[in-house]
């Protein structure tokens, strides 16, 4: 066993958040809700963006963004109404146990960022917490436009949670938004 056999296993054990899907969207009636893989990917780019906005570390919002639902390998992808009824691991827990053979570097970069994201309280954790929530609503404003009825709570709880200025100007803007329009802006190309 090599010195990167326990990365080996961390980087193959994410890769089941591209299979898992985010249970919440269940509850609302999505048949093939987005994959939490597919989550993250969109929260790491909206982060980005809130900390350039905001002043924050944009390449740190977005690994914190990337990391933050990676202990869900383990415990799986809860719902809010679960949360009523179930005791979980910390994710910080989780993330000591998921890269306890990773080298020491690679271990305290995921469990640092994992308990960065969760603290919330440092510029980049609050932009990334944003930015999960952000893409909740985003996420929920594209079903409904797909006919889905059922995801005016998402849309509320998310836009309830946002803390920036500009995370909740950019919620109003999405609200107000057509999904496809940015496919009939066409700009010359140089």
């Amino acid at each position: 066993m090599t010195e990167l056999a326990g990365t080996a296993g961390y980087l193959l054990e994410a890769g089941l958040l591209k299979r898992a899907r985010r249970s919440g969207w269940w509850i609302a009636g999505i048949r093939d809700p987005e994959s939490i893989a597919e989550h993250s990917w969109r929260a790491a780019l909206t982060g980005m963006v809130i900390a350039c906005l905001e002043g924050a570390d944009p390449a740190r919002t977005a690994m914190l963004c990337v990391l933050h639902d990676t202990p869900e390998t383990r415990i799986g992808d809860i719902p809010k109404i679960g949360k009523h009824y179930l005791t979980a691991i910390a994710p910080e827990d989780i993330a000591a146990d998921q890269t306890a053979e990773c080298p020491d570097r690679v271990a305290e970069t995921i469990r640092e960022a994992v308990a960065e994201f969760e603290a919330g309280e440092t510029p980049e954790a609050i932009c990334a917490k944003d930015a999960d929530k952000l893409e909740c609503l985003i996420q929920a404003v594209e079903y409904r436009h797909q006919g889905v009825s059922t995801v005016g709570r998402w849309i509320e709880s998310s836009l309830g949670a946002l803390k920036t200025d500009v995370a909740r100007e950019l919620a109003q803007e999405v609200l107000g938004a057509e999904p496809l329009s940015w496919e009939q802006t066409r700009h010359n190309p140089r």
